[in-house]
Formats: structure tokens, sequence, C-alpha cells
């Protein structure tokens, strides 16, 4: 996606996820969170031992989090073009629960792939679609 039309549907059709993603990056700015850029968006890492999640072009991630979760997370920006004001609905709240339910579960032996429900595959294929488009610009 061109980064005119992602930052366009971002801030107009994906605004409400968008929105809240730029009121918490203020409080992780406030908190000293690290700074970095993925793709079209602005990470923010702070922390040990807990994953990451995205709020339209903002990615929060623990520190020293891989390249291939930040790109996932870039993926749910994307989604977040895709499905705007019904993102909470589709992808973040069950996404959410679906993280918070795999992380108590106590035999985790039990637990299908992470990728295995759409919408987190999607962002991923998403991501690293985006990642390859980006290299590519580049040259």
């Amino acid at each position: 996606m061109l980064p005119f039309i992602f930052y366009l549907l971002s801030f107009t059709w994906g605004l409400p996820i968008t929105a809240a993603g730029a009121v918490t990056a203020l409080f992780m700015r406030l908190m000293g969170a690290k700074r970095s850029r993925v793709g079209n968006c602005v990470c923010y890492e702070y922390g040990r031992g807990w994953g990451g999640f995205s709020l339209g072009v903002f990615i929060f991630t623990q520190e020293g989090a891989d390249k291939n979760l930040k790109w996932h997370e870039h993926g749910h920006g994307l989604q977040n073009c895709v499905f705007g004001p019904f993102m909470i609905f589709l992808v973040s709240l069950p996404s959410a629960v679906r993280y918070r339910y795999r992380r108590l579960k106590k035999d985790k032996s039990r637990l299908k792939p992470y990728e295995s429900i759409w919408f987190e595959s999607q962002a991923t294929r998403m991501g690293q679609r985006q990642r390859f488009y980006l290299s590519f610009r580049k040259r």
C-alpha cells in the first residue's frame, strides 16, 4: 500500500483505532519508551515479556522485539485501513482475548498455532507483503 493511501485511510476510515494509538503513543513517550519506524508505522518499545499490539499507525512492542513481530503488527495497521471502524470488533478485541487466553492456558501443547486464525495470518501476510514492497521501492 502506498504511504499516502495508508495515512489517508488510517486518519479517516481507521481514525477510531489510530486516535487510540495517538493517545497511547503520547503516554509511551512520557514513559520514556524507545521510538523507531517500521515501514509506515511508528514503533514504541517498552518493557519485556509481553509481545506487542498495534493501534493504527502506532505499534507497541516489548523491548528487543524481532522484526517479524513488528511487521506482523504493521499488518494489523494495514487491516485497520481495510476494516476501519469495524476493526475493533473484527480484529482488535478478538485478537486481544485470544492472546490473553493463550497466555493463561496451562497446557500450551494443545494450542493451535498462533497463525491458525484468519486475522492473525492475514496480519502476518499483509505485513510481510508491505515489508517486501517497501524494500523493493527503496531500490
